[in-house]
């Protein structure tokens, strides 16, 4: 393990299928104002938001809305929301949704007191949080993000072209978040499949870094092997629960810090997806699944070891008469041949993304420096050719 860390995570997670009964032990330790955020209208469809509604009202809460929140939410609509729950005066703001939903709740709720441009000052200039909180509960429907036990928030500005995400601290994350596979049962294949990768993405972030003998790895390798078996049975069978509810804790254990301790992590993946997205609006996960396996087999001569010992550890590739470098790129090929399988995206032609669009997407590119290479435009631009 490396250097010094401190753990704390205080979110309180409610799981199974009676785990919306956890909001009646949540919500009266919050004040009378609830700031109901969800997105597009699914959850009215599918029948869970009658019966969030139900349970606000059984505990005597003021309910208010914004809904229309969208799957890569938006510095416009994060001002909308801003001023929805001052109106409000909200005391708690329960997001009902997946990911993009529970990202959006925590940008509102260390916006409302910052009493200045919340872009700017969490997202352009990355500064901590110096005002009130409103808390936030979640009430997933969608997994891959992690965001129902983190402090992450991703917030696109389509003006400047960015899609930036900020890790906000304890304070941050949500109080309680309510987790019943069931409820996703309902999201369209091409989402499910999109956040069973982001699962696998942030795994593989925290995985590619570090030479240390970690125990973050062992538990990660663990993490990805279930993911792996799980989601062959739900491709098939979309409402199993066993193997659903094996990927929504999966998920939630992906990115809640846990496994990010004792390593220094990677996250250029992201940050080429996020870029990508910025330009094009395209699905989180997919955009993550394009740049892959290009990327990895970029960074592939520089962290080699661990790139067999993936292989071996979790694609159960042969090591018999074989060098690293031959055991590692086969483990790639059997990640290649997993995804395609699953019906990602695997290529950036599918997103949108041109030729004549690398140089604007190089631009919005972070730069992160914690894994096996860091990048400079040069690389970028040949994972863009590559997945192109």
């Amino acid at each position: 393990m490396l250097g010094n860390f401190t753990y704390s995570n205080p979110t309180k997670l409610h799981f199974g299928k009676d785990a919306l009964n956890g909001l009646n032990e949540e919500l009266p330790k919050y004040g009378k104002n609830v700031l109901l955020v969800y997105g597009g209208g699914s959850i009215k469809k599918n029948g869970i938001y009658d019966q969030v509604i139900k349970i606000l009202k059984d505990n005597g809460k003021n309910i208010y809305e914004d809904s229309g929140v969208m799957p890569n939410p938006t510095s416009e609509k994060l001002n909308e929301g801003i001023e929805r729950a001052k109106a409000a005066n909200a005391d708690l703001i329960l997001a009902v949704g997946g990911g993009s939903v529970c990202d959006y709740a925590k940008a509102v709720s260390v916006s409302v007191n910052a009493g200045e441009d919340a872009w700017d000052k969490y997202f352009i200039r990355f500064e901590d949080v110096s005002c009130d909180v409103i808390p936030v509960g979640c009430v997933l429907t969608m997994v891959g993000t992690g965001s129902e036990m983190n402090g992450g928030s991703v917030i696109t500005n389509h003006d400047q072209k960015l899609k930036i995400g900020h890790v906000f601290g304890d304070n941050v994350f949500p109080k309680f978040s309510i987790l019943n596979p069931e409820f996703t049962y309902t999201i369209p294949r091409y989402q499910m499949i999109s956040g069973i990768y982001d699962v696998m993405s942030h795994i593989l972030e925290q995985y590619f870094s570090g030479t240390d003998d970690n125990t973050s790895d062992y538990i990660m390798e663990g993490l990805l092997r279930s993911l792996i078996h799980s989601a062959d049975i739900a491709i098939e069978n979309p409402t199993d629960y066993e193997a659903r509810s094996n990927i929504m804790w999966i998920a939630t254990w992906a990115l809640n810090t846990l496994v990010a301790k004792g390593k220094t992590t990677d996250w250029m993946v992201h940050m080429i997806g996020q870029a990508i997205a910025a330009h094009t609006d395209a699905t989180h996960g997919m955009t993550l699944s394009a740049v892959s396996i290009p990327y990895y087999r970029r960074i592939l001569p520089y962290g080699t070891a661990k790139f067999a010992r993936y292989a071996v550890n979790v694609w159960d590739v042969d090591t018999q008469g074989k060098t690293d470098v031959q055991i590692a790129e086969e483990g790639l090929r059997e990640m290649d041949t997993w995804m395609r399988k699953l019906g990602l995206v695997m290529n950036i032609r599918e997103l949108g993304v041109t030729q004549s669009m690398f140089d604007a997407i190089i631009k919005s590119t972070l730069i992160m420096d914690g894994g096996y290479k860091v990048f400079d435009e040069n690389d970028v631009r040949a994972v863009l050719q590559s997945a192109l």
